[in-house]
């Protein structure tokens, strides 16, 4: 990409490690969820201009925890705080920093027990579960022109999960 444009103009970070909190290593849940986007943005932020946007995935999650993945939770809403610390820091350079916060969002290549998937759609405002097209709508809203007075904000995309 580089060699071809010179430079990015949006970079998500997308990574992301669902743990249970039995007897595992918490480093998991932080190394992936949050490190990786440090260090990614570490390593792209000298071909980031002005104008640039990173957009970060977090979850609802860091504002409810999740039964049994408190770490993972854990883990999401410090990758939150990194998102606003990090936009604040890189606003100077005119860089913005945001994340979105899916929502229960069903993927095709994964899919879940059609209980569970009750269940969210049930815990949900709209009646469904999020689809990737949902979560993907809102990252190239951020990514876009329509968003350049928006930098350190958490949008969530949720369909109005557990209001």
């Amino acid at each position: 990409m580089i060699d071809r444009f010179g430079r990015l103009d949006t970079l998500v970070l997308n990574a992301g490690a669902l743990g249970t909190d039995e007897v595992e290593d918490p480093s998991v849940n932080f190394d992936v969820n949050v490190l990786s986007a440090h260090r990614m943005l570490t390593a792209a932020l000298p071909h980031l201009a002005a104008g640039s946007s990173v957009v970060a995935i977090s979850s609802v999650n860091a504002r409810l925890p999740a039964q049994s993945a408190v770490l993972y939770s854990a883990s999401k809403a410090a990758l939150d705080t990194w998102v606003r610390g990090t936009a604040k820091n890189l606003g100077p350079k005119g860089i913005r920093v945001n994340a979105v916060a899916p929502g229960a969002t069903e993927i095709p290549e994964s899919p879940r027990p059609e209980e569970l998937v009750a269940l969210f759609r049930d815990l949900t405002a709209l009646g469904r579960v999020g689809t990737p097209q949902d979560i993907a709508r809102v990252v190239r809203f951020l990514a876009s022109d329509a968003a350049q007075f928006i930098t350190g904000e958490v949008i969530a995309a949720s369909g109005g999960y557990r209001l």
